[in-house]
């Protein structure tokens, strides 16, 4: 079984995994901790995709991000196409991606009714000052893109007005 240590060093990576699925838009996403129920992993992450492209567009994200932070994937099975429904199984985290029929038909949060949901505001919640690095960083790429001169949510956030050029006469 899993080990509390395990479990805390891998939450680095269950953040970028639950970010990276929200930004897809994934759609009823969960997380469960089952280290304490399980042999075989510490944290089951569920979401939704609306079609099957779109569970692929979310398979392919958590692969990018599994392969950026180095994480050995244990195995996937996207199934045939039309099954509404991938795993990606990353060891410690186990990620289940269903269409809306599939996650009602198979209802793991049932079947894993005794885990502990993980809560997305303290696994999200950041340092302050990393926090102000990453707005920053993100502020700074949207100042390099060329945008229609209105203000980015990011840039927002950031604190910072985008760049518009005034033409000369």
């Amino acid at each position: 079984m899993s080990t509390k240590s395990s479990s805390d060093s891998v939450l680095p990576l269950l953040k970028q995994i639950v970010l990276a699925l929200e930004e897809k838009k994934a759609g009823d996403l969960r997380v469960l901790n089952v280290s304490a129920k399980s042999t075989i992993t510490d944290y089951l992450v569920l979401a939704t995709g609306t079609s099957e492209p779109h569970l692929r567009a979310l398979r392919v994200e958590l692969e990018k991000v599994l392969d950026a932070a180095k994480a050995p994937i244990a195995g996937m099975d996207a199934g045939t196409y039309g099954s509404g429904w991938t795993v990606v199984d990353a060891y410690q985290i186990m990620m289940h991606l269903f269409t809306p029929e599939q996650r009602q038909n198979y209802a793991l949060e049932k079947l894993w009714k005794d885990a502990e949901e993980v809560n997305f505001g303290k696994l999200l919640a950041e340092p302050k000052l990393l926090k102000k690095k990453v707005l920053k960083a993100k502020a700074s790429k949207v100042a390099e893109t060329k945008g229609s001169g209105k203000k980015s949510k990011v840039a927002a956030k950031a604190g910072k007005k985008p760049s518009v050029k005034k033409k000369l006469k």
